[in-house]
């Protein structure tokens, strides 16, 4: 984050849209003597004006699920768009948030794999499992792993669901293998930059794109070469790559088929423009779409690169659970190098 890019010098929304969690009620005087918690709710759909601060009550792990005291949750593009329009979840009231880092407060029935105590991070069953902004979440064992011992809950909840639809996308979807090349559009953002590391650790030559200030970020990453967005045209460049991982969609997605070799794969996460598909024929390369699933085989890989020092998400700032609506405000500017990231605990 630059220094104009700091939260304290963005529009914040109506302080009333986030009262003070020091003000909301004891726990213990609740009516109905049940156990609550906060949590980062929305009653209606629009901008972060709508998301508030709310007792709600504190939710128990059915069978094959854990409760999770949530230390730190991260935050994606994916939580702007479902906060203002009607995408995947049904209509509000909901609390959004996939991505989590906590400690295991209670199992359900048949958990065998953690016990209360452990420290966790995953991933929510993206779409319909979202829930992490909030003081606790359940969730289906499996979509969590054991937080790898040498990173701080900030930094394992940046890490779920970008570093998973990284890994889906380039190792699952398209095998990226040693020696081929990858473009990687919108590489420093939260999906991106966790890519180029990735793709480096497959052994493969990486170009990513992104406005010129961040590439030497890319380079400190591992990228082999930058496009500046801005004032560089990607389809221009000779070369041609094995592989496109692309998070913008539309017209970007339909252009990148043509700097695929044939056989490459594109793989956008948001629908490419009508098109896209004809272009990917004609040009007898593969282009699909991924939705990212939550997967614990794959949170063990990531927690793997992680303990040998070869992934690291980069956070570019903090926000309490209470400043959760702020954080939105930050994250849709857009100039949002790597993760922003929801403190709770």
């Amino acid at each position: 984050m630059t220094s104009t890019d700091t939260p304290e010098n963005l529009a914040a929304p109506d302080p009333g849209a986030a009262p003070d969690p020091a003000a909301a009620p004891d726990p213990a005087a609740a009516p109905d003597g049940a156990p609550v918690m906060l949590a980062l709710h929305q009653t209606a759909l629009g901008g972060p004006e709508v998301l508030r601060l709310t007792e709600l009550p504190r939710p128990a792990p059915g069978p094959g699920e854990i409760l999770v005291a949530v230390h730190a949750a991260g935050l994606n593009p994916t939580d702007f768009k479902h906060r203002a329009l009607s995408i995947f979840l049904p209509p509000p009231p909901l609390t959004l948030g996939w991505d989590v880092s906590g400690t295991v407060v209670e199992t359900g029935f048949g958990v065998t794999l953690f016990q209360p105590g452990d420290e966790v991070f995953g991933m929510l069953p993206y779409p319909y499992g979202a829930g992490s902004h909030a003081e606790y979440v359940t969730g289906p064992t499996r979509a969590f792993a054991a937080k790898p011992a040498g990173i701080d809950h900030v930094q394992a909840a940046a890490l779920p669901l970008a570093a998973l639809t990284a890994w889906q996308a380039l190792v699952e979807t398209a095998g990226l293998r040693a020696g081929q090349r990858v473009l990687i559009h919108a590489a420093a953002g939260g999906v991106g930059h966790l890519a180029v590391q990735i793709a480096k650790e497959r052994g493969a030559h990486v170009t990513g794109t992104a406005s010129a200030p961040k590439h030497d970020f890319l380079r400190e990453l591992g990228a082999d070469a930058c496009v500046d967005h801005r004032s560089e045209d990607f389809t221009d460049i000779e070369e041609r790559y094995d592989v496109v991982l692309d998070a913008l969609g539309g017209e970007t997605a339909t252009r990148s088929v043509g700097v695929l070799r044939p056989g490459g794969t594109l793989v956008s996460l948001v629908p490419g423009a009508q098109d896209t598909r004809a272009a990917a024929e004609k040009a007898r390369v593969r282009a699909v779409t991924l939705l990212v699933e939550h997967d614990q085989a794959g949170m063990r890989a990531i927690a793997e690169l992680v303990d040998r020092g070869r992934l690291r998400a980069h956070v570019s700032g903090t926000f309490p659970l209470a400043e959760g609506a702020r954080a939105h405000v930050q994250g849709e500017t857009g100039r949002t190098t790597g993760k922003l990231v929801i403190t709770v605990r």
